[in-house]
C-alpha cells in the first residue's frame, strides 16, 4: 500500500516514538473508557518484543499551545499501566540523554504534545525536536491523521517511518471496504445534517452500489421531493443539494433508499407516544409532529437490500438512537448487518461520529468486520481527501 509496517523496522536497541490517541474520556480525575488505551497495546507489546523502546507521543484535549494543568495526560498513566502491565515512565520536558538512561523495555509516555505551540503549526522547530527524541517514528493514531501536526507529520519526514497495528488495520479496513472492496457495495449514512456530509455524499454515489440515507438528513432528502414533515428536523438551505446529490447517484448507478415510513411524535423525550406514518413526496405531517426514528416497513427495506451486498460501510444512525424508543430502526438494521458479518456473507466496516455508541448500543459492534474509532480521520478518509499523517508514511 505504500508505507510500512512494524515488520519492515529493524527496532533492536532503537527508540521509537510512537504518535498515539489516547485522548480519552475522565471525569473526577479517572479514565472512565479506556477503549482507545487498549487499541495501542498490540504496537506498544511488539516494539518492546522486537528490542526497541517505545516513547509515546499523544495530544489530550485541546489547550491550543498553552499548559493546562487539567490536560496533562498524567491523568491517563494508571490506565496506561494497567493496560500494559509494566510501569510507563511519565516525561513533562523529554531529553535525548533522559530518555537513553532508562532501563531496557522502559515504556515512556510524553507529556501533552499540544501544549507546545509548535505541535498544530507543524513547526519545523518543533518536529526537529522530537526527531531528536527517537531513532524511529511510527504512527499508530489513525484518528489524528487528517491533522497535518509536528507529531503526526513532520517528524514523519525526518526519521524512518511505519505505520503501527491499530493505523495498519484501520487502513486495511478502510482500503478494503472503500478502495478495493468486494462488490457490490454499500453504505449507511445517517446522522443529523446534510450539510457536514455533502462531500462524504458527492464522494460515494460514484462508488456505491447502494446508498441508505438515514436520520435527520434523510427528512432533508424526503422534504427535498416534496414532503411537509411538520417539526421534523431538516435543511431547508439545502434541498437543492439534496436533490443534486440524488441526481448523481441516478447517473452513477447507485440506488438511494430513503425511509418509506417513520415515528412520529409532539415531543423529543424518552417514552413519548408516537405513531407510525408513511413518508414519501406527498406525506403531509401536522405542525407540531417530527419525523425521530425510521419505521418497520423502512428497517425492512433496508435489511432486504443489506443482503445483497457483498461490503457495507457505515457511519451515522438512522434516528434519535439515544432515547428509546427512537432507536429502533438502528438496532434492527445494525443487528441485521452483525449477523450477515458473522455468517460470512458480508464485510461490515463502521466508523465516525455518534457511530460506535449506536453499534455498541445495538449491541452489534463486536460482530461488525471492522469498527473504527476515529471521528474526523474516518470521514475525510471517505470523503476521499488525502490524510497528512498517512501521506507522510509514503515517503
Amino acid at each position: 500500500m505504500g508505507w510500512k509496517t512494524l515488520d519492515d523496522m529493524d527496532l533492536d536497541g532503537k527508540r521509537v516514538l510512537v504518535r498515539v490517541d489516547i485522548n480519552v474520556p475522565v471525569e473526577d480525575g479517572r479514565v472512565t473508557d479506556t477503549t482507545r488505551i487498549d487499541r495501542i497495546v498490540p504496537t506498544v507489546q511488539d516494539i518492546l518484543a522486537k528490542g526497541g523502546k517505545p516513547i509515546l507521543l499523544a495530544h489530550f484535549g485541546r489547550p491550543k499551545g498553552k499548559v493546562v494543568p487539567e490536560m496533562s495526560l498524567r491523568v491517563t498513566l494508571p490506565a496506561l499501566e494497567a493496560a500494559l502491565g509494566r510501569e510507563v515512565h511519565f516525561m513533562e520536558r523529554p531529553a535525548p540523554e533522559a530518555l537513553g538512561s532508562l532501563p531496557e523495555g522502559a515504556v515512556v509516555l510524553v507529556e501533552n504534545t499540544r501544549f507546545a505551540a509548535g505541535e498544530e503549526a507543524n513547526d519545523p522547530g518543533m518536529a526537529q525536536f522530537l526527531a531528536t527524541l527517537g531513532d524511529v517514528f511510527c504512527n499508530d493514531a489513525f484518528s489524528a491523521a487528517h491533522r497535518a501536526h509536528a507529531s503526526t507529520t513532520g517528524v514523519a519526514h525526518l526519521l524512518p517511518s511505519c505505520a503501527g497495528r491499530l493505523m495498519q488495520a484501520e487502513l486495511g479496513a478502510l482500503e478494503a471496504a472503500l478502495s478495493t472492496p468486494k462488490k457490490p457495495v454499500g453504505a449507511v449514512v445517517g446522522g443529523a445534517k446534510v450539510s457536514t456530509k455533502i462531500a462524504l455524499l458527492e464522494n460515494l454515489v460514484g462508488k456505491l452500489d447502494l446508498l441508505v440515507i438515514g436520520g435527520g438528513m434523510a427528512n432533508t432528502f424526503l422534504a427535498a421531493q416534496g414532503a411537509e414533515l411538520g417539526t421534523s428536523l431538516r435543511e431547508p438551505d439545502y434541498l437543492d443539494t439534496a436533490r443534486a446529490i440524488l441526481t448523481a447517484a441516478g447517473r452513477a448507478g447507485c440506488r438511494v433508499l430513503l425511509p418509506v415510513d417513520g415515528l412520529a411524535a409532539r415531543e423529543f423525550a424518552a417514552g413519548v407516544e408516537y405513531e407510525t406514518v408513511s413518508l414519501g413526496a406527498d406525506t403531509q405531517l401536522a405542525d407540531n409532529q417530527m419525523i425521530l426514528d425510521a419505521g418497520p416497513d423502512s428497517v425492512a427495506a433496508v435489511e432486504a437490500a443489506f443482503e445483497g451486498l457483498s461490503t457495507l460501510i457505515w457511519n451515522g444512525p438512522l434516528g434519535a438512537f439515544e432515547i428509546p424508543p427512537f432507536d429502533q430502526a438502528t438496532t434492527a438494521a445494525a443487528r441485521a448487518a452483525a449477523r450477515m458479518t458473522r455468517a460470512g456473507t458480508l464485510v461490515s466496516v463502521a466508523g465516525g461520529g455518534d457511530t460506535v455508541a449506536a453499534l455498541n448500543h445495538a449491541g452489534a459492534a463486536a460482530d461488525f468486520t471492522y469498527v473504527s474509532t476515529a471521528g474526523g480521520a474516518f470521514l475525510e478518509w471517505m470523503e476521499g481527501k488525502e490524510l497528512p499523517g498517512v501521506a507522510a508514511l509514503m515517503g
